[in-house]
């Protein structure tokens, strides 16, 4: 495999440990109460420096992963004749080891999947306990929780489901043996892994996980410090779980033993939860319709229907600046510049309004119209672009789709979204994986299980419910869509991307990032930057990062000239700027094969061959 030059990057963000901590005190602090809109988001995902990626190209297949051990497990299987899917599960069963506080077991996830003639979507989004109520999150008084409360313990956990969904599309694309593709990460859980640099500087920030018994065994030492880095962890409790289910299916983690210590883990927390055996027991994924849009002529992207709002609001967005005169030029110094900058988060602030009021489970939440291709509808679109003007919204009201009336629903207020991970896989047949997968908060819940056995280490669960409204009605007493309600989804933001060639049909890219409500930006930014600005896949990551979630525009601190940020603020803009740290994973068609790249903001690699 080839790997390209990158001209050497000045440091954005220093990665000492302690300014890490420091950083993600500082976003703790800007949030107010748990759906209450802070005035300066939290931060997504807490920054840890920036390492310059050099790209990579590869002829047949590749993986890209936010962590270098796990891509090599996706290629281990690739090499051996694997699909892409079977990549992608070794990959994911890695990441619950190395990358513990983003995505694991005990989550969720949304895989988008082409086989070269189909596009799939497949769900594995985690669902509420059938015994939750939806003034779950709300204090005596009636007010939500402090996101900090609400996030920790048994409370916030979901029923998850990535097994389920891995296991189920398993069944379709899979061409290795499922226990086979267990192996990476049962090896490595049992020699054990070096502690890396960002896994250290999060254990050193949370002041939760010490709290959880298990956790602390596993990841502190006795005087409470986390491990060093380069401290050889080793995880036999979680060994034991994925042999598990290795041998016996997913079925190991829902039923009998494994599931009786996940609900205990749950209700006999110190901040009890609802989770049950039964839920486990009826967890079911679902494969659910892609949506697929046009856009610039020659492009087809197709991403996730709810209960992810990725695909809507980024392809509102992108609609949106179609449908508007062209700041020239887009880029300025090498940058977005202020006229572009101001166009798109105008473009940004209608499609979170939107987002805010229409989206929510399927299931639960009908789309506005009967379908929710009327939120990409080209007419409304057009309506709603005239709302842009040459001075900022600030915040944009949502707008009216064709074929519906006035909303029954009230607008979710913008609250936290945290952690994740994301996969891009091809192989060399042309088959293609998208993967975001969650366990919400860095570290979740702060709850770990170990299966019961007593070893060290194990799997943590999710927080997942904090992703519902903590409110469930507005102040007039209207329904939130995305209110809590049992055996629902939460709205999502995970945007895994498949991007193809309208005139032909091949994959042209394959593409998603975690970064909570951000992660809409990070993908529309690097379509923008391959497809539209003839940047590689590379420096298009590299750019960096901005959005608005229809509130203050948002700048990736140190990145935009003094000039840039004046004159948004000259037309109206409140601007802060804050450390947006994406972990964008990305695969590009080449002429001659793949090229893949890494976001410098984290730990992932590209692997090929």
């Amino acid at each position: 495999m080839k790997q390209r030059r990158a001209a050497a990057r000045p440091l954005v963000c220093a990665a000492l440990l302690l300014l890490l901590a420091a950083c993600a005190g500082r976003g703790g602090e800007r949030g107010t109460a748990h759906g209450s809109g802070p005035a300066t988001p939290p931060l997504p995902e807490a920054g840890s420096g920036w390492t310059p990626k050099p790209g990579w190209s590869a002829r047949r297949f590749m993986v890209a992963a936010a962590h270098p051990l796990a891509a090599d497990a996706g290629v281990t299987m690739l090499q051996a004749g694997g699909s892409a899917l079977d990549a992608a599960i070794a990959v994911q069963m890695v990441l619950a080891l190395v990358e513990p506080q983003s995505s694991g077991i005990g989550g969720g996830a949304f895989l988008m999947h082409s086989d070269g003639a189909e596009v799939q979507a497949w769900d594995g989004r985690e669902t509420a306990p059938a015994a939750v109520g939806e003034r779950l999150f709300l204090a005596p008084d009636g007010q939500p929780l402090p996101y900090n409360e609400a996030v920790f313990g048994g409370r916030a956990v979901a029923t998850p489901g990535v097994l389920k969904m891995l296991e189920a599309a398993h069944r379709r694309h899979g061409r290795l043996p499922w226990a086979h593709l267990f192996e990476p990460a049962v090896a490595l859980a049992e020699s054990g892994f070096p502690l890396g640099p960002r896994l250290h500087g999060q254990l050193l920030a949370d002041p939760h996980l010490r709290q959880d018994a298990i956790a602390r065994r596993y990841f502190y030492r006795a005087d409470g410090s986390p491990h060093p880095v380069g401290h050889r962890l080793r995880n036999p409790a979680l060994a034991a779980v994925l042999r598990a289910v290795a041998r016996q299916g997913s079925d190991a983690l829902y039923r009998g033993p494994l599931a009786a210590d996940m609900v205990t883990r749950v209700r006999q927390h110190a901040v009890p939860g609802t989770l049950s055996e039964a839920d486990l027991a009826a967890y079911a994924p679902r494969q659910r319709e892609p949506i697929c849009t046009d856009w610039q002529v020659v492009y087809r992207v197709c991403g996730f229907p709810p209960p992810s709002s990725g695909h809507l609001a980024l392809m509102q967005i992108l609609g949106l600046l179609e449908r508007l005169p062209a700041p020239a030029p887009a880029l300025q110094a090498g940058v977005p510049g202020p006229d572009w900058l101001h166009a798109y988060t105008e473009a940004a602030r209608l499609a979170y309004a939107d987002r805010a009021l229409y989206v929510a489970d399927p299931d639960f939440v009908a789309a506005p119209g009967g379908d929710w291709k009327r939120l990409l509808d080209s007419a409304y679109l057009r309506q709603r672009a005239a709302l842009i003007g040459t001075r900022s919204l600030k915040v944009a009201p949502p707008g009216q789709p064709p074929g519906t009336s006035r909303s029954a629903h009230a607008a979710m207020p913008e609250q936290p979204e945290h952690g994740t991970s994301h996969i891009s896989v091809v192989d060399g047949e042309g088959r293609a994986v998208a993967m975001t997968s969650t366990i919400e908060a860095a570290f979740g819940a702060r709850v770990m299980a170990d299966g019961g056995s007593g070893l060290p280490g194990g799997y943590l669960l999710n927080n997942q419910l904090t992703d519902f409204s903590a409110a469930p009605v507005d102040s007039a007493g209207r329904p939130i869509a995305n209110r809590l309600q049992p055996g629902k989804r939460p709205r999502s933001s995970m945007s895994p991307t498949l991007v193809f060639d309208r005139r032909d049909g091949r994959l042209l890219m394959t593409l998603g990032s975690p970064g909570g409500p951000a992660i809409i930006h990070f993908v529309a930014k690097t379509l923008l930057g391959t497809l539209q600005w003839g940047l590689d896949a590379q420096r298009a990551v590299d750019q960096p990062n901005f959005g608005s979630f229809n509130g203050p525009t948002l700048l990736e601190a140190g990145r935009f000239p003094p000039a840039t940020i004046e004159a948004l603020r000259g037309r109206g803009h409140s601007v802060a700027e804050i450390e947006l740290t994406s972990g964008l994973q990305v695969i590009q068609r080449t002429p001659g094969g793949w090229f893949g790249a890494a976001d410098p903001r984290r730990e992932g690699v590209v692997r090929g061959d």
